[in-house]
């Protein structure tokens, strides 16, 4: 019996491989011969790097950056098995979680530490780069990151403009002659999985301002920024942006990286299928396994569970999603490929309980599911 262990982190309890450790155990403790694939995987954001790095073989780097609010952090990325991808998170360099509740502020945040770790990737000669958009502090549509290329942002008075979102409706011209030449070799997968314009009412500032500290004013402010900045884009740098879906994401660097680099905006969970070689990992498979934390009307949306099932059914292989929380009425999950999802809270808990203790209901969970699996296949 071959067993294919895919899960996304549970996040604040989990990370991915832990989540596919507990379930593997619980697989062996009722099929003790069988053979189980653990393979983590990310939906692009959180748990991207250690995703690719364990399913390739690859290794961690750490990089002193620029973090959001231009202080020296110690951040991390990737180099996979192959040796010349690279992989970054950007919330490794510009996530909120790098900025003190009461410090958030997008006017003022930059992605400056994410265009270091670029340079540092082709430092290294990667130029295959997947970069994960998710949890970043800023909103300045990636004007830091190409800051940090060589890229100059003027005001009409020749000045370089401050750092940060807030500065960009006083942006008169883009220089790129001073980029980094190596930029032009460069093969930029850009992991999202939100569709967010850039401006709007669904784009960055109005949708994820507000979680990095921004009111609703600021969020105008914002907002009149990017649109700007995408009028100037255009003109200087003849790549609209504006209204691209996805160019919204991480408050606009998906717009940054498409317009300074020429990434390719792909869902998160499709590249790291791709990358992982999961489809590859399903033939000859009895079973798989996958989950997240919150199994949900999201999960539609790119997410882990999904983009498994899809790649499942298309080998006809059953999948069994395991989640912290199930919300109602997710039927429709079926026709995607999920053959039966559960939540792994076994009884009345606090969310803490339920957090400090995921290894074991994911365990507990499994040995069950198993349980069924081994009376249905007598």
């Amino acid at each position: 019996m071959k067993v294919v262990v895919a899960p996304d982190s549970f996040k604040g309890s989990l990370a991915a491989m832990d989540v596919a450790n507990n379930i593997a155990s619980g697989i062996m403790k009722v099929f003790p011969l069988a053979e189980v694939k653990k393979i983590p995987l990310s939906d692009g954001g959180e748990g991207l790097v250690d995703s690719l790095i364990q399913s390739t073989g690859g290794k961690i780097h750490y990089q002193k950056v620029k973090g959001p609010l231009l202080n020296e952090i110690n951040a991390f990325w990737g180099i996979l098995g192959d040796g010349k991808t690279a992989v970054i998170e950007m919330a490794a360099a510009s996530g909120l979680l790098l900025v003190p509740e009461d410090k958030r502020n997008p006017l003022f945040t930059t992605t400056y530490g994410t265009g270091e770790l670029i340079k540092a990737a082709l430092d290294k000669q990667c130029f295959k780069i997947i970069v994960g958009l998710g949890g970043s502090a800023t909103n300045d549509g990636g004007m830091g990151m190409a800051q940090a290329l060589g890229a100059k942002f003027l005001t009409a008075a020749g000045e370089e403009l401050p750092h940060g979102g807030g500065s960009l409706s006083r942006l008169s011209s883009i220089i790129t002659a001073d980029m980094d030449p190596r930029i032009k070799d460069l093969d930029l997968l850009i992991a999202c999985d939100v569709n967010n314009p850039l401006t709007g009412p669904a784009g960055a500032s109005y949708v994820y301002g507000p979680q990095k500290g921004a009111t609703q004013e600021i969020a105008s402010k914002l907002n009149q920024g990017l649109s700007h900045y995408a009028r100037i884009v255009a003109r200087d740098l003849g790549v609209e942006v504006e209204h691209l879906p996805g160019s919204g994401a991480a408050g606009g660097l998906g717009a940054g990286l498409l317009a300074f680099l020429s990434g390719k905006l792909r869902p998160g969970v499709e590249v790291v299928i791709e990358t992982v070689g999961l489809e590859k990992e399903l033939q000859n498979c009895d079973l798989v396994i996958t989950g997240e934390g919150k199994l949900d009307h999201q999960t539609i949306f790119g997410k882990v569970p999904l983009g498994v099932a899809r790649c499942a059914k298309k080998n006809n292989v059953p999948v069994i999603v395991l989640a912290g929380s199930v919300e109602e009425n997710l039927e429709y999950l079926h026709d995607e490929g999920i053959t039966a999802y559960f939540s792994i809270v076994n009884a009345p808990l606090t969310l803490e309980e339920s957090m400090k203790n995921t290894g074991k209901l994911l365990e507990i969970a499994t040995i069950e599911i198993m349980h069924i699996w081994k009376y249905r296949h007598k």
